[in-house]
């Protein structure tokens, strides 16, 4: 796909992989909708370091986990360009809590979760359902993770929300096509603060220094190197639907 002119929203864009992704967009020529829910400073810097890489932005508050926010995000996106050609759900949260902690998560925390990163991403794809469609070779992207694979992770409201929404790209794909294409990426560790202030520097440190050296790879993922695959799903794999792609220099091997 020629990604000039194109125009694609990226939720939770504020920082990390979501930025990373506007801004390998912007840097193709795309149209490209930064969305934050708190962090309005972040988002607006994002959007200027995509129209210097020589794309466009549009910079909209929503809460993904609000239907309302949902349509009216993508109301806002169609009033500004007239069109959507892709969608990435990467807007989440989570909990830090050790799995073997059951009392460290209640009702209220599966809930938080699971409305952001499931109900988020298919309220997501219900607003901008007629939009993707009329573009005609549209592509959705979740952004999903090794926890819902593996059943790992900071909590495991996090990995089963994960596994979810795995699911969801399945039954998505089925219902969307042939117009829209449906898949998920599923990163393992992510360097960056967001999971280092998580867990911890100490534990940071010490898992990524583990799968840098046990893995078959060597490697752990970047935000850069997660939006590459991101987008790779987006202009390519045209033949590709309900799939999910692991990002994890081999971990699941091990």
């Amino acid at each position: 796909m020629d990604l000039r002119q194109t125009v694609c929203i990226v939720t939770g864009s504020s920082s990390g992989v979501g930025a990373a992704t506007a801004r390998l967009m912007a840097s193709r020529g795309a149209r490209v909708v930064i969305n934050y829910a708190r962090s309005a400073d972040a988002a607006e810097a994002v959007a200027a370091s995509c129209r210097e890489l020589g794309g466009d932005a549009l910079v909209c508050q929503a809460d993904v986990s609000q239907d309302a926010d949902c349509r009216r995000l993508v109301a806002q996106t169609l009033a500004q360009w007239g069109r959507i050609d892709a969608l990435v759900n990467n807007a989440g949260t989570t909990k830090f809590v050790a799995h073997g902690d059951l009392e460290g998560l209640d009702e209220a925390d599966f809930h938080n979760i699971y409305g952001v990163n499931v109900i988020g991403a298919f309220q997501m794809v219900r607003a901008a359902r007629a939009a993707l469609t009329a573009s005609g070779c549209a592509a959705v992207v979740n952004v999903a993770s090794i926890a819902g694979v593996k059943g790992v992770g900071s909590s495991i409201a996090y990995a089963a929300s994960k596994g979810a929404l795995i699911t969801m790209t399945m039954s998505l794909a089925r219902v969307l096509g042939p117009e829209i294409r449906v898949n998920a990426v599923c990163p393992g560790f992510i360097e960056g603060e967001w999971l280092a202030e998580g867990m911890g520097q100490a534990v940071y440190d010490q898992t990524r220094a583990y799968l840098r050296a046990k893995t078959p790879l060597q490697v752990t993922c970047t935000a850069e190197t997660v939006a590459e695959s991101i987008l790779s799903f987006i202009d390519s794999h045209s033949v590709v639907t309900g799939q999910h792609l692991v990002l994890d220099g081999g971990h699941l091997l091990l």
